[in-house]
């Protein structure tokens, strides 16, 4: 699973870190992903965090 970020409508609220910080952190007020792929056992938590953004900024393919 890949997920990406759309960072001019990211907000920067940190949900998507503080929900699953194993894929994502915040940086300069915008999220970034840390790594390429998610590890198996953080994509439940990644799911729940692309679910929760409330400017739907994270894809997942």
């Amino acid at each position: 699973m890949k997920v990406t970020i759309d960072e001019e409508a990211c907000i920067g609220c940190g949900l998507c870190s503080d929900t699953c910080p194993e894929v994502f952190e915040t940086v300069d007020d915008k999220a970034h992903t840390k790594v390429a792929e998610v590890p198996k056992d953080a994509a439940a938590k990644c799911r729940e965090a692309a679910d929760s953004c409330p400017v739907e900024a994270i894809k997942i393919e």
